[in-house]
């Protein structure tokens, strides 16, 4: 088969097809025949040699695909031959065929086409678990996100939309906060000529916001706990902008701050099948409707 496999870290230059063997689905997997692979920061970071692939993954890039099952592992239901499903993978979906756990399958519904369903689950798991599990987001809840118009910010917004949040936004320009107003967001704060804890304080009337998911890190986050209301959470996934933070202990314990975060590549396969679980339950009825669907700027 023809995959995208670099051998050695490098610029876009390395995204050369190459030939690997078909991966064969041992018990509990699928094969899948890909028919589109979504691109996540984390493909871009390992083919630059800075993020290191999990124990046991595949050294071919992406993390989430959508196709047709068109193999079976041992204990896997004869029903799924021929579904065409969406899955997260830890690693090999930039290839024509990939091995994913059955567990980390979701049906891909007549109301998206494969490329859509292919953008879907590193995304939704990632805003699902960090969100609602992680920040225990409510409806009525105001949630801040940094980088509004990425794959994050833009899923989301989608979900705050759909279980009643309001999502405030950072982006680096007018155009993208005029983007993310747009696809829902409640507020949207151009970080280049705003001051982003100034403009949450005056956005919710003084009482900041419940949850905070930050992908920057660094120097943000004393001043994202600025932007929670007490008793809020901040839950980071990412450190863009740096991966050490001073913050003010005696102002978390007197506003009872929880500081949490997580990252989902190197969770084990029954963490992520109890999400994919969740999600069949509680999103995938929303995008059978239509009424969820990822942004894609280019394919």
């Amino acid at each position: 088969m023809t995959a995208i496999d670099p051998a050695a870290p490098g610029g876009p230059e390395v995204l050369v097809p190459v030939v690997r063997p078909i991966p064969v689905p041992g018990a509990g997997e699928v094969l899948i025949r890909v028919a589109a692979a979504g691109v996540n920061r984390p493909d871009v970071l390992q083919r630059k040699g800075l993020y290191p692939m999990p124990p046991g993954a595949p050294s071919i890039l992406g993390l989430e695909l959508a196709g047709t099952v068109v193999a079976l592992g041992e204990g896997v239901e004869r029903e799924m031959l021929g579904q065409p499903v969406c899955a997260l993978v830890r690693g090999g979906a930039y290839a024509d065929f990939a091995v994913a756990p059955v567990g980390t399958c979701l049906p891909v519904p007549a109301a998206i086409s494969m490329v859509e369903a292919a953008a879907i689950p590193e995304t939704l798991f990632t805003v699902w678990t960090n969100v609602f599990e992680r920040g225990y987001a409510s409806e009525g809840d105001t949630v801040l996100v940094h980088g509004g118009t990425s794959g994050i910010g833009t899923m989301a917004i989608a979900l705050g939309t759909i279980f009643g949040l309001r999502v405030i936004v950072t982006a680096g320009s007018d155009e993208k906060c005029a983007a993310a107003m747009a696809l829902g967001a409640a507020h949207a704060i151009n970080y280049n000529t705003r001051d982003f804890v100034a403009e949450v304080k005056a956005f919710t009337g003084g009482a900041g916001c419940a949850v905070v998911l930050d992908m920057v890190g660094g120097d943000y986050v004393p001043r994202n706990l600025q932007c929670l209301a007490d008793d809020g959470r901040h839950v980071s996934i990412a450190v863009q902008g740096g991966m050490m933070a001073t913050i003010p202990i005696f102002e978390v314990m007197r506003r009872r701050l929880t500081l949490t975060g997580s990252t989902l590549r190197p969770r084990d396969l029954d963490f992520k099948s109890m999400v994919a679980d969740e999600l069949a339950r509680n999103v995938w009825p929303h995008v059978e409707a239509g009424r969820l669907k990822p942004v894609i700027d280019k394919t």
